[in-house]
C-alpha cells in the first residue's frame, strides 16, 4: 500500500481581501440600496432567433428545410435560433426569406417582441414614460 498524497492547488492570495490596487485604505462596505436590481433587457440575437424559430414552427417545416432554402447551414441556422450566434443582416435575410418573409418584416416582430418584453418590466405601456420615449424601429450601422 503506497501513501499517496492528494494533489490539491494551493492558492496564495496576492493582496488581502477587499484591498484594491494603488489604494492604501481597505475597500468600503458595498452600499445597501433601496432600488430594485437593474432588469437585464433580452438580446437582439435572442428576439430574431425566437422569431425565427416560431415562425418556422408555424409553418411545420424542419431545420433542414429551412437551412436548405436559405442556403445555410443546418447547424448554424439552429444556432441563430437558440441566440448563440449574432447573424449577419444577409443570413437573417436568408432565413426570412426562407420562411416568405422579407427582412422589414423579421425585424418588426423582434422589435414587437422587445416591446412586448420590456414592458413587463417597466409594468406597463412605454407610451407615455418621457418626452423622448420612441416606439419605431431603429438601427445603426
Amino acid at each position: 500500500m503506497t501513501n499517496h498524497v492528494p494533489n490539491e492547488a494551493r492558492v496564495i492570495p496576492l493582496r488581502p481581501a477587499g484591498a484594491r490596487p494603488g489604494n492604501a485604505r481597505p475597500a468600503a462596505p458595498p452600499r445597501q440600496s433601496s432600488a430594485p436590481p437593474a432588469v437585464k433587457e433580452p438580446l437582439w440575437r435572442d428576439l430574431v432567433g425566437d422569431v425565427l424559430r416560431r415562425e418556422r414552427l408555424a409553418q411545420e417545416r424542419t431545420l433542414k428545410d429551412v437551412a436548405d432554402a436559405a442556403r445555410i447551414s443546418m447547424p448554424y441556422l439552429s444556432e441563430v435560433e437558440r441566440g448563440r450566434k449574432e447573424a449577419s443582416s444577409e443570413v437573417l435575410a436568408a432565413a426570412a426569406h426562407a420562411l416568405g418573409l422579407g427582412l422589414g418584416d423579421l425585424l418588426s416582430r423582434a422589435q414587437g417582441e422587445l416591446t412586448r418584453v420590456t414592458s413587463r418590466y417597466t409594468g406597463g405601456s412605454r407610451r407615455g414614460a418621457s418626452p423622448s420615449s420612441y416606439d419605431g424601429l431603429c438601427l445603426a450601422a
